[in-house]
């Protein structure tokens, strides 16, 4: 069997052709063409007013926060099923973070339990598109315009997926991307903010560097951030965008062919995403309805050569977070269930069809 590959990035001649340029330009920090480039193409592929590029998703996400005027006092509803930097940025403002449940199906936040939730205080709500499905946005939209409440859409793992024909990432007041190693696409880190404001994007724009006016040298009237990305970064990421397509194609390929070769065994329950939605499958995950040690399959499935992940720990598991949380059953129970499966787009379909066989004759 050849080599598996879960959430590897891939790299190849068009990459090292556009770091070399950057190297042989002797732009590689944040000073060169390739970072306003890389800007206006992300803008073009989403169809948003501005995008702005920043240091990592988490920066990302911070500054969205910062620029809603989200702090001391303030609450932001967030899903307990998600990366910590979600939960983790909200802090940084000072702000509370309202951990509430997930939806069983898509394993997104419940839309429900963000009515639930709001109090007062309610300022903002952090709709994450887990592993590449999408949220219940219009519902999210719905309750966000009656309660005067902003959306900072985490899109991190769901670059490409749309609603209707329509991006994620663009619905909300801001959109928030990662370009981990890992992710669809990838600049090394890294990370862009997306909004239709661009008075807005413009001042997030100035605030990471700094908050610098060079028209007056070193001149700083407000606090900034040192959240800028490097033009050596944003080459990678114009080599990658160029390749998103592809790399698209072959995410959904995946899926559908664990889909196919599972679907005899009637205790899995793969992740859904909401109809009139296509999801990005950055990670295909199921679940599995049948008393079974998920660590223990685990190390199964890597004697043999096939690497997986367990789903994110439910965030109240965190000691600093569990004042925070409300219950959140569904949560546990997917992470409880749940395996990511290899999705690296180094793969290629026999491998996955291979990955899939595997799976089936341990369970």
């Amino acid at each position: 069997m050849s080599k598996i590959y879960l959430d590897d990035p891939n790299l190849g001649s068009l990459e090292k052709e556009y770091l070399n340029k950057a190297i042989d330009t002797n732009y590689v920090s944040v000073v060169g063409p390739y970072v306003p480039e890389f800007e206006e193409r992300f803008e073009k592929y989403l169809g948003v007013e501005r995008a702005v590029s920043t240091q990592s998703g988490t920066a990302a996400l911070h500054m969205a926060l910062y620029q809603s005027g989200i702090g001391e006092g303030d609450e932001v509803i967030v899903p307990s099923l998600t990366f910590i930097a979600t939960i983790n940025s909200v802090l940084y403002t000072e702000a509370k973070p309202v951990i509430v449940d997930v939806d069983s199906t898509t394993w997104n936040i419940d839309i429900d339990e963000i009515k639930k939730a709001i109090s007062p205080k309610t300022k903002a709500i952090i709709p994450v598109h887990l592993y590449g499905s999408v949220c219940n946005i219009d519902e999210i939209i719905k309750i966000a315009r009656e309660n005067n409440l902003v959306i900072i859409e985490d899109a991190t793992e769901s670059l490409g997926a749309t609603y209707i024909g329509k991006q994620t990432g663009t619905f909300g007041d801001f959109g928030c991307f990662s370009f981990n190693g890992n992710k669809l696409i990838t600049t090394g880190g890294g990370g862009m903010i997306v909004s239709n404001s661009i008075e807005k994007a413009e001042h997030i724009k100035f605030l990471v560097n700094q908050a610098r006016d060079a028209t007056k040298g070193y001149y700083h009237p407000e606090l900034g951030f040192n959240f800028r990305m490097t033009n050596i970064e944003a080459s990678l990421g114009l080599a990658q965008l160029s390749r998103i397509d592809n790399f698209l194609e072959k995410k959904r390929k995946f899926r559908q062919i664990y889909q196919e070769a599972l679907k005899d065994l009637s205790y899995i329950e793969f992740q859904k995403s909401p109809d009139c939605t296509d999801g990005s499958w950055w990670l295909t995950s199921n679940k599995i309805n049948k008393q079974i040690n998920i660590d223990n399959l685990r190390l199964k499935l890597k004697e043999k050569g096939i690497p997986t992940r367990r789903i994110f720990m439910p965030a109240s598991e965190m000691p600093y977070l569990k004042k925070y949380s409300k219950d959140c059953p569904n949560a546990y129970e997917i992470y409880n269930q749940g395996i990511c499966l290899p999705s690296s787009t180094l793969n290629e379909e026999e491998d996955i069809r291979k990955a899939a066989l595997v799976i089936s004759e341990l369970l």
